[in-house]
């Protein structure tokens, strides 16, 4: 079976990306499925979180090229069930790489396709652009997941993401938007998540508080169910994974007209 591609990405940075990026990869190991993270932003936050050394050998120019293949530079992790695919700081020259090649539209779904086999979910942590790589990453993710802020100007980049969806359906990926950094106590975010909720109903319900012990990973370099099992963001987080999986499941039905969203051999 196929593992299913998601791409946790905005255009916007400062979202909290990498941080669902690397609780939902091990959310989705609790099951004991078998989970792979490519962490693509030269940053290397995820990369970080995972105690793995952000480089690959020979830069990411030989996995464009086709020199070298995805599989040659996956890392373990100290999680069962999950592996990195850590970042390189060449992958800040990711469009330049990609630009030199004539068919460069797919060029990371080509690299992602030899593994989806070996994996049951692979999760694409993002740098917030529109680009050339950012076109690669729409190609090869099945569905974007979109952490947004409650606040006016959040939602304004996510109304225009979903505008250029919509002018450009050669794009098959699924949006799924959910509300992270949520300060509860604040009427505007609380009133905003209401609205947006009424008017997008592609919006996940299972929303992400703002929190310290989020800022904390970084200190521990660990998910959050091992650095705070007992946190409220840490079941968050597992509560959001379920939501995921339910919601694609549900739509899958819808689309086959099968109970288990698959036709009968």
């Amino acid at each position: 079976m196929s593992a299913r591609v998601f791409a946790c990405y905005n255009l916007k940075g400062g979202v909290g990306k990498t941080t669902a990026a690397v609780n939902l990869a091990y959310a989705a190991t609790a099951s004991g499925g078998q989970v792979l993270l490519w962490d693509l932003d030269p940053q290397a936050a995820a990369s970080y979180f995972f105690r793995v050394k952000p480089r690959i050998r020979g830069g990411s120019k030989q996995l464009i090229k086709g020199r070298r293949e995805l599989q040659d530079f996956i890392k373990a992790t100290n999680y069962p069930g999950l592996d990195l695919m850590p970042a390189d700081f060449s992958y800040r020259n990711l469009d330049q790489y990609l630009g030199r090649k004539k068919r460069w539209a797919g060029r990371l779904a080509e690299l992602v396709a030899p593994v989806r086999g070996e994996y049951d979910h692979v999760f694409l942590d993002c740098a917030p652009a529109i680009s050339i790589v950012s076109e690669n990453v729409f190609r090869a993710a099945d569905v974007l997941l979109i952490p947004l802020i409650p606040t006016i100007l959040s939602l304004r980049v996510y109304e225009r993401l979903k505008s250029w969806f919509g002018k450009h359906p050669e794009f098959q990926v699924r949006l799924l938007p959910f509300f992270s950094m949520v300060d509860r106590r604040r009427r505007l975010h609380r009133d905003t998540m209401l609205d947006v909720h009424r008017d997008h109903p592609e919006v996940l319900s299972t929303s992400i508080s703002y929190s310290a012990v989020v800022e904390r990973m970084g200190e521990f370099r660990a998910p959050l169910p091992v650095c705070a099992p007992g946190s409220e963001s840490s079941a968050s987080f597992a509560a959001l994974w379920r939501e995921v999986q339910g919601r694609i499941g549900q739509e899958k039905r819808e689309i086959t007209g099968f109970p288990d969203g698959n036709r009968p051999i």
